[in-house]
Formats: C-alpha cells, sequence, structure tokens
C-alpha cells in the first residue's frame, strides 16, 4: 500500500545566489522519503518556491531542515525583491495529498511552527487551517508590513503576539509562517506594459476582497519592467486558472492593454491545465484523449522507473542505494517466509519466535526502503559540497564533512543488512520448510547487500582529505567484514 504523503512547498526569501538556493535543495532531499518534484527561483522576486512530497513526518524534518540552512545564509537587512516577505523562511504550508486528512496537516504545522520556534529562536505564526486566530487565516494579514513593520510591531502590539516564539523579531532571518490549506495555485500574469497602476486596479478589480473572483488572492507589481498581476488561487476548482486569466484578459484589454504572458509558480494539479485547454478548445472529454496518460496506463510499476534511473548515465542512485535495495529485498523474503510459517499447526512451537523475527524484519525493511533514497541523497551532498568555491577556508572540512555522511549511511545499511543474514538463517532452520528456498535467496540477498555496502563506506573514507576522521567507520566495517566472512554464505539444509 503506498504511504500516506502531505505536499510542502516552502518559500525562502532568496533567488539570486545559486549556493543557497543549492544548500536549500540540499537540506530538503537530505531527509529519506522527500521527493522533490519543481524548485523555481525568480531574481526579480528574490524568492525560490521548492515543492515536495514526502510522508508526514518525513515532510516536518525535511522543512525544519531547509529551515536551518535559510537561518544561517539568508540575512533580510539585505534583502530586496518584488515580493512580499516577512522571513528568510518566508512561509511553509503543508497540503493533504494522499491518505491524509487535513486536519493531520493542521497538527503538522503546528509541530514544525513549535520546532521552528524552539530551535531558531525565531516568531512563527500559524495561518490558513492551521490559524489559531480568525485575523490570520489569510497569509496577507499575517505578512502585512513585511519584515520591517512587523520589526517595529512585534513585543509592542499584542496582535502581532507569534503562536511560538520570542515576541521578538529574529535580526536577520525575521518571522515565518506555517500552516495547512488545500492546494493554491501561485499564478502570475504580465501585462505588455510597464504601467504598475494598470496591474494594481486590475488586481484590485479580481480578487475576493474586492468583491472579485471566489477564491483569488491577487496584487499588482512591476518585475524586470513588466506590469505584473501576481496571484494565489486558493481554490482552482471554485475557479479555474482559465475563468481568471480570462477576466484579466478583458480588463486589460478594456484599459487598452494586452496580456504578454502568464506563469505558474510552482505545480498546479493537471485538472488546472487541462480544463484550459478543454475550456478554450469546447472539448467535453479531455482525459480520454491525452496521450501521456495512456502511457502511464500501460507502463510498468514504479520500480521499473527506479531501474531505468539506475541505469542512465547520473551517478545517483548508484552502488549504495542497489546495496540498500537488496537488503530491502532481504528482509521481504524473511517476512514471506515468517508469514508462511505462522498459523500452521507443524510449527506452534515456533509461533513465538517466528512472530520476533517478522517484527524484526518488517523494521528491518521499512529503514532498509529509506536507505535507498538516503544513499542517494547523501550523494547530492558531496556533489553539492564540491561546488564550495575553491578559496573558502573551509572547502576541505565542508567536502570532507559530506563524505563522512556518506560513507555512515552505506554503514547502517551493512548493520541491517548483517542483521538480516542471521535472521534469514534462522528463519530457513526453523520456518516452513516449504519456504526454505526462499530463506536462502534472502541471505544471499542479505549476503549481497552487506558487501555491496562495505565497499561503498571504504570509497568514500578513501576521499577525505584527512584520513584520520573516517578511522572509526572503517573499524565498523572491517568488523562487520570479518563477521561475515566468519558466516557460511547459505543456511544449512
Amino acid at each position: 500500500m503506498p504511504a500516506p504523503l502531505v505536499e510542502c512547498v516552502p518559500n525562502f526569501s532568496e533567488g539570486r545566489d545559486r549556493a543557497t538556493i543549492d544548500a536549500l535543495r540540499a537540506a530538503l532531499t537530505s531527509v529519506p522519503g522527500v521527493k522533490l518534484l519543481d524548485v523555481q527561483a525568480d531574481p526579480a522576486h528574490n524568492r525560490s518556491v521548492y515543492t515536495f512530497v514526502a510522508p508526514p513526518d518525513a515532510a516536518l524534518e525535511a522543512a525544519l531542515s531547509a529551515m536551518h540552512v535559510a537561518t544561517e545564509r539568508i540575512d533580510l537587512t539585505k534583502h530586496r525583491g518584488e515580493h512580499p516577505r516577512m522571513g528568510a523562511t518566508d512561509v511553509v504550508p503543508f497540503v493533504p495529498v494522499r491518505d491524509v486528512p487535513m486536519d493531520e496537516c493542521v497538527a503538522l504545522a503546528r509541530r514544525l511552527a513549535e520546532r521552528a520556534a524552539a530551535e531558531l529562536d525565531i516568531p512563527v505564526y500559524l495561518y490558513a487551517r492551521a490559524a489559531t486566530r480568525p485575523e490570520r487565516e489569510r497569509l496577507p494579514d499575517v505578512r502585512k508590513g513585511e519584515f520591517e513593520g512587523l520589526r517595529d510591531r512585534i513585543g509592542k502590539d499584542p496582535a502581532a503576539d507569534p503562536d511560538f516564539g520570542p515576541k521578538r523579531i529574529h535580526p536577520t532571518a525575521g518571522a515565518t509562517a506555517v500552516g495547512a490549506r488545500p492546494f493554491l495555485v501561485a499564478f502570475n500574469i504580465y501585462l505588455d506594459t510597464a504601467e504598475v497602476a494598470i496591474a494594481k486596479d486590475i488586481a484590485k478589480q479580481i480578487r475576493t476582497s474586492s468583491g472579485g473572483l471566489a477564491a483569488v488572492q491577487a496584487s499588482g507589481f512591476d518585475v524586470a519592467g513588466k506590469a505584473q498581476v501576481s496571484m494565489n488561487l486558493l481554490d482552482i476548482d471554485v475557479t479555474a486558472p482559465a475563468t481568471v486569466f480570462a477576466a484579466v484578459e478583458r480588463a486589460a484589454r478594456a484599459r487598452g492593454v494586452e496580456i504578454w504572458k502568464s506563469e505558474v509558480v510552482g505545480l498546479m494539479p493537471q485538472r488546472g491545465l487541462i480544463g484550459a485547454g478543454a475550456a478554450y478548445l469546447k472539448l467535453p472529454d479531455p482525459e480520454d484523449h491525452l496521450l501521456e496518460a495512456k502511457i502511464r496506463a500501460v507502463e510498468g510499476p514504479a520500480l521499473d522507473a527506479w531501474l531505468d534511473e539506475l541505469a542512465s548515465g547520473t551517478p545517483a542512485p548508484g552502488g549504495g542505494s542497489a546495496a540498500a535495495l537488496a537488503g530491502t529485498m532481504a528482509a521481504a523474503l524473511v517476512s514471506m517466509v515468517c508469514r508462511l510459517t505462522l498459523g500452521r499447526k507443524a510449527y506452534a512451537a515456533v509461533t513465538a519466535r517466528i512472530e520476533a523475527i517478522l517484527r524484526e524484519a518488517e523494521e528491518a525493511r521499512v529503514a532498509m526502503r529509506l536507505l535507498v533514497e538516503r544513499d542517494a541523497a547523501a550523494y547530492g551532498l558531496v556533489m553539492t559540497a564540491y561546488t564550495t568555491r575553491k578559496e573558502h577556508p573551509e572547502r576541505g572540512r565542508i567536502i570532507d564533512d559530506a563524505l563522512l555522511a556518506a560513507a555512515r549511511t552505506p554503514l547502517d545499511t551493512a548493520r541491517r543488512a548483517a542483521r538480516l543474514f542471521v535472521l534469514a538463517q534462522e528463519v530457513a532452520e526453523i520456518g516452513n520448510k516449504n519456504a526454505r528456498s526462499d530463506a536462502r535467496v534472502a541471505a544471499t540477498l542479505a549476503h549481497a547487500a552487506l558487501a555491496g555496502a562495505l565497499e561503498n563506506v571504504r570509497v568514500n573514507v578513501a576521499g577525505l582529505s584527512e584520513p584520520a576522521r573516517g578511522k572509526d567507520l572503517l573499524e565498523a566495517a572491517k568488523r562487520l567484514a570479518e563477521e561475515s566472512r566468519s558466516a557460511p554464505l547459505s543456511p544449512p539444509s
């Protein structure tokens, strides 16, 4: 069964410095289970928007990890851009995607807000569905006055008291809004004019708060010499992007102006674009005519796509991830043999032990599956470390830190694989004899996972500029290798 998923769309007040943008990406993807779907960095707004999906707990850890990076690297006293902002990490919304109710996203937002306030010493405001006050449901109301205005109000005006954290602005990282909401589409329309007053006038005309379109927030900006109507579409099933575009186009033409282009910041559910095309073409059944959807329907499972990625010319996922996948399969086979044993009278005497092995194998299966992703993410951090400029005084340490982290991940894989090897041998001896061959395959896979993981430990430690820092890891790897050599590869018949 697929894992529950939430979408998280953190917005950071940096859209120009590539090193910071990459560091934020690395922080997000370093957490197992996170799938980064999109990154949009806008130099004019000086803002970057990351869209990822993950199980709820992983989403929280990833967001918090990136917030640490933003707090360390972004200084709002030096920040200038078109988009309103109040924090280095400006806003972090959680959106339910699969098997996660909105209430759980609300709880997730509150957990993140509490931890971020405590760990980063920043004031945090809850907004949207997570808001504790009606006046904080709308993000523009929370962010009113931006960093500078909030800096003057917080600690003096009770209305500016945060939900978590100190009653004072963080001197460089400002404040953050954390919330839970349905899917939101950030949609901008550029007018073929430099007159920002026209964009502001149209924004006022179409936004909900002025009696315009339902579920639409809108403002007008000057972006690179073009007037922009910047919008958040709060519910595209209430007001579709095509409806908004048509309304802005009518309003612009009434003022003698044409639309230059539009853009989506981040991601949009496909029904938003399909609906726009269908409306233009007056096509009643667009979903039935989508080539890509038909291809996806006949393609193989997700494992096929992962194997294609493994076979590609990119270095990650690589051997470490493949070793962890072998361990995942070993754990799954051990679990299968256990389940084929439980409930059978012939094996009643070993029921308690088989149940214990099953619990351990299932825990290992989940952990190994996460290590498949974690190994690839660790390699990504190594690649990011190597991009540190050569004149940076800490470049060697930064690279060594990343290599050590990349070595610890396969060492974790090796430890779990060694234990799975033992479990596979045991279940082959006491479990259902008709599944003995499956247990032997599990032992073989666990042995392969162990050997592959140990090779990745060694290669990462070998890359250190200070090899002594990896001594403990090599010694642990050596012990595991010796233990594996002393055990038979296949369980006894």
